[in-house]
């Protein structure tokens, strides 16, 4: 006769013991397993990530100038990059403000002449004669930046008045401090277009996704930079404009042209 103590043959053993007895079913206990604690990681890490992303959204919003200031001082050149409305009429009169000696208008389009854009500003045009230069070379930012760093060396200019959109503004200031080696020769000019409030970016759909998307844009550029030595030579920009008929970031100058543009004055 066995021992009191001892279970009977077939029975189980701890808790498993009431529940065999009461006829519950019997469930092996939970282990965490190194997957799941992986798939915990993950889960976390892209939380805290996109909470990182929100934040770094909010204080870019934040950033963006809400009203037009006329520059704090003048600058030798001044440079409007095309894209967004009033963008060229904001800089010729700063041109003719007197707070640049001459205004590059970059990434024009191959169908619009220097006559169109007298056309345009009728009051303007003996300036837009003797002190508009027409880049047709840019492709994108980054090509803007490039351009404007040639027309820099080209006419010996040292400091710049930048005009571009407000929401675009800090995406140039990377880009042109890249290219040009310190921001404090870039003075920026940002342009607010009518209707566009970005303190108010959740109210419009067609606002939040024109933020998002330079947001994004903005992250690129600001990697980008980081790893980047030339951006004369730069692959990731025709990445970038995949999709459209881009094969550079800007069209080289002939040899002659770029040598004399950065050489020194004596």
């Amino acid at each position: 006769m066995p021992c009191a103590s001892e279970p009977n043959a077939g029975e189980p053993f701890g808790w498993r013991w009431d529940a065999a007895r009461t006829g519950e079913p019997v469930v092996a206990p939970r282990r965490t397993t190194r997957l799941h604690r992986l798939g915990l990681g993950l889960l976390g890490g892209s939380a805290l990530g996109g909470v990182a992303l929100g934040l770094g959204f909010l204080g870019f919003v934040d950033g963006l100038a809400r009203m037009e200031r006329v520059p704090p001082d003048r600058a030798d050149g001044i440079v409007v990059l095309t894209g967004g409305a009033q963008r060229i009429g904001d800089a010729i009169d700063l041109l003719a403000s007197g707070y640049g000696r001459r205004l590059l208008i970059t990434g024009v389009n191959e169908r619009t002449s220097r006559d169109e854009i007298a056309r345009l500003n009728p009051s303007q045009r003996d300036l837009i004669a003797c002190c508009v230069d027409l880049d047709y070379r840019a492709r994108n930012t980054i090509g803007n930046a490039i351009e404007t760093r040639r027309w820099m060396r080209r006419h010996r200019f040292s400091t710049v008045a930048v005009v571009t959109s407000n929401y675009h503004m800090p995406r140039t200031l990377i880009e042109l401090d890249h290219v040009l080696e310190g921001a404090d020769h870039v003075i920026p000019h940002p342009v607010v277009a009518d209707g566009f409030d970005a303190g108010r970016w959740w109210q419009c759909a067609g606002t939040a996704r024109l933020l998002a998307a330079e947001y994004a844009k903005f992250l690129v550029a600001w990697l980008r930079t980081r790893f980047e030595d030339d951006p004369e030579q730069s692959r990731a920009a025709i990445l970038i404009g995949r999709g459209k008929p881009v094969k550079m970031v800007a069209e080289p100058l002939p040899r002659g042209t770029l040598r004399a543009a950065a050489e020194p004055r004596l």
